[in-house]
């Protein structure tokens, strides 16, 4: 059965899917929480300096790494789907979160910023582990993870947005990268571990 469009609704929803998955992966939602959470300092300006140092070594060093995989054959995509593969990302992107949590430090960066930073490397040192037996997935822990610091750098009002991370895990389970277990824990995982860090070293 086809739709007016003479889009089957299976190709329609998987492309539905495909649009999120893309659209909310882990490099963009870094970028927009770190910018968010660099708009929520004392002096933004200042804030979003920082906050374009946190995406530089959580998001723009990381990507061009994945890109080279790519080229080199070690994945086939961005979201380096393989499980085992994640297991050569994982500590070049922990690597990369550590050399910026070291700047911050040097430098003296805002308290929060900081926590930005080691909220990320945190998470991720918890998602190591786990991936080594099963394919936990980074989509929802980086979303649940990014809205648990925003509602705790503002208000937790902003936890009403959990849909759309619920949305999220609904594109990872469509596209069959993972499974409901998989995105479920992978939410979990990041509202706690993010959360928690961010607010222990927020102060």
């Amino acid at each position: 059965m086809t739709n007016t469009t003479g889009i089957a609704p299976h190709q329609e929803e998987s492309r539905s899917a495909r649009l999120i998955t893309d659209g909310m992966e882990p490099r963009n939602v870094i970028v927009l929480v770190s910018l968010g959470v660099g708009l929520a300092q004392d002096n933004p300006l200042t804030g979003l300096a920082w906050a374009l140092e946190a995406v530089l070594f959580a998001a723009v060093i990381p990507v061009a790494y994945i890109k080279y995989g790519m080229r080199r054959g070690m994945w086939a995509d961005r979201h380096v789907g393989q499980r085992q593969r994640r297991l050569l990302l994982i500590p070049v992107i922990m690597a990369s979160v550590a050399t910026g949590i070291g700047g911050m430090l040097w430098l003296e960066a805002p308290r929060q910023m900081l926590a930005l930073v080691a909220a990320m490397l945190a998470t991720l040192a918890v998602l190591l582990p786990i991936t080594v037996f099963w394919k936990i997935s980074v989509h929802t822990s980086v979303a649940a993870g990014a809205l648990a610091m925003l509602a705790d750098a503002y208000s937790p009002l902003l936890w009403i947005a959990t849909p759309v991370v619920a949305l999220i895990a609904w594109s990872r389970i469509i596209l069959r990268d993972h499974t409901v277990a998989q995105t479920v824990a992978g939410a979990a995982v990041g509202a706690v571990v993010a959360g928690s860090v961010f607010t222990a070293v927020s102060g």
